[in-house]
């Protein structure tokens, strides 16, 4: 009989190979169908998600995976730093059987670069890190970057990451080469360096750092296009003082922007 456990992992994996995208709404209905089971243990699986911070329920919209805000994915990044960079600092040994199997994830994720699955190809990326943290002794963290790396691909995904998978796996493949050399710092290092280049492709804020850069541009007047008589043309709204009334409520976006 299908569990909660087993549903929640498999909400999991489908956030990680980028098959649930952020805000998808998850019906309670729905998963008892497709995994034969009653909406009680459903409801379960979803309560556990929620407290993981991968799902959130609404009263009027049920549940649905969450859209992270800006600060959230800045926290997570910086959570995860914390985390796995400090889990490398306190390593002091790495055995051969947990190299072997790093190197195993090595060429899955290598093998799946190349070819078409981009579902699996992600999802082998994010478990770098779940992996990682298994073969260096800790399944505590390793079951909390499960939830990171998960809350980190909803985050790549909202925010139209750019970064290069096979630029992510030779990433991977020095860090554990700096491991299998025992050379603790230099692994951490890549490990900082690495996390920043992920959240770099990230558009997690305009490059002139106007929050309203966007909105702005979208808001611009087509080429060629004139303004109604009377009216005030778009690109005024910031730029030229209005001539109506403060009162005037059709000013007031102008005043905003």
């Amino acid at each position: 009989m299908t569990s909660a456990t087993d549903i929640s992992n498999r909400i999991i994996e489908a956030v990680m190979a980028q098959k649930l995208a952020p805000g998808a709404r998850l019906g309670e209905q729905q998963l008892a169908m497709l995994f034969d089971c009653s909406r009680t243990i459903v409801r379960e699986a979803l309560t556990q998600l929620a407290a993981r911070g991968i799902v959130t329920v609404s009263s009027r919209r049920g549940w649905y995976v969450i859209e992270p805000s800006l600060s959230e994915a800045r926290e997570a990044f910086e959570a995860r730093r914390v985390i796995e960079m400090g889990l490398i600092r306190c390593t002091t040994s790495v055995s051969k059987v947990a190299i072997k199997q790093l190197k195993a994830h090595l060429a899955k994720e290598k093998a799946a670069v190349k070819g078409d699955d981009v579902g699996l190809r992600s999802f082998l990326l994010g478990d770098f890190h779940v992996c990682l943290a298994e073969c260096l002794g800790n399944n505590l963290l390793a079951d909390t970057l499960r939830d990171f790396t998960a809350r980190t691909t909803l985050i790549a995904m909202l925010y139209q990451s750019s970064h290069d998978a096979a630029h992510s796996c030779a990433e991977h493949v020095e860090i554990v080469a700096a491991l299998e050399q025992s050379d603790w710092a230099r692994a951490e290092q890549l490990m900082q360096t690495h996390i920043g280049h992920v959240q770099a492709a990230l558009k997690l804020e305009t490059a002139s750092g106007d929050p309203l850069a966007e909105l702005r541009h979208a808001l611009k007047p087509l080429s060629g296009a004139s303004a109604t008589a009377g009216a005030t043309p778009a690109q005024d709204l910031h730029t030229s003082p209005s001539k109506k009334s403060p009162k005037d409520p059709s000013t007031y976006l102008g005043a905003l922007l």
